[in-house]
């Protein structure tokens, strides 16, 4: 096998997707549409078929931290966190979204308080939100995490 070979005819007939598309269509794939061939990705990946390896999956995980930690580190609120609460805050854009968690204005007020941030009162306003009640068990540890020992 001429493996340089092979990459550049599979690249040229596949085609590069960087998002998910049904490769029978050619359409991207979007919730709530149908989908009838495999959705795919890359160059020709059926991820129904052959799905990513632990190995892919961690590498994809570790783009995507210093993807989100990036987003964040503009924030000086979040560069003077300690690693326990950055944890939190990107754990909690894994689930909203960048901008989902930007929506908690009143953590991100406590977190930002000076000489130094209100950890109890932050959590409590993650306790105080749809998102809490709706998350369960990820968003209890998260908001325990926040507190720490500080209750104010």
């Amino acid at each position: 096998m001429n493996r340089d070979q092979l990459i550049s005819d599979l690249s040229h007939d596949e085609g590069l997707r960087l998002t998910v598309y049904d490769d029978a269509t050619g359409h991207a794939i979007a919730p709530g549409l149908p989908v009838k061939g495999h959705p795919s990705i890359g160059i020709g990946r059926a991820l129904d078929v052959n799905g990513i390896t632990v190995a892919e999956a961690q590498y994809l995980l570790s783009n995507d931290i210093d993807r989100v930690n990036v987003a964040f580190s503009t924030y000086p609120w979040f560069t003077a966190l300690d690693d326990i609460r950055q944890n939190v805050i990107l754990n909690m854009a894994f689930n909203l979204g960048v901008a989902g968690v930007l929506e908690f204005h009143d953590m991100i007020r406590y977190l930002s308080d000076e000489p130094q941030p209100r950890y109890g009162l932050a959590a409590s306003a993650m306790e105080d939100s749809n998102w809490y009640r709706q998350v369960g068990a990820r968003a209890v540890r998260l908001a325990t995490a926040m507190r720490g020992t500080d209750n104010g």
